[in-house]
């Protein structure tokens, strides 16, 4: 039997490691410098166990959700 989300230890416990992981996957989805990335906000959904990261770089502007337990991104959506 695996144990709930709540029981789990999380790869991604803090906003400390959450901002990382984002910026790497826009780096490697747009091919922009780290440098150039802002973070915008980010936010932690305690019933889905999930961080939102919003990032800006040039003119685009974009959300990043990630799986806290998995440590990885589920989705960009540029806004």
């Amino acid at each position: 039997m695996t144990p709930g989300i709540g029981l789990m230890k999380r790869r991604l416990p803090t906003e400390k490691e959450a901002i990382p992981v984002a910026v790497s996957g826009i780096v490697q989805k747009y091919g922009v410098s780290s440098n150039d990335i802002k973070t915008l906000e980010t936010k932690y959904d305690i019933d889905g166990g999930d961080w939102y990261v919003a990032l800006g770089f040039g003119e685009k502007r974009v959300i990043v959700k990630m799986d806290s337990v998995q440590g990885t991104i589920t989705e960009i959506t540029e806004i």
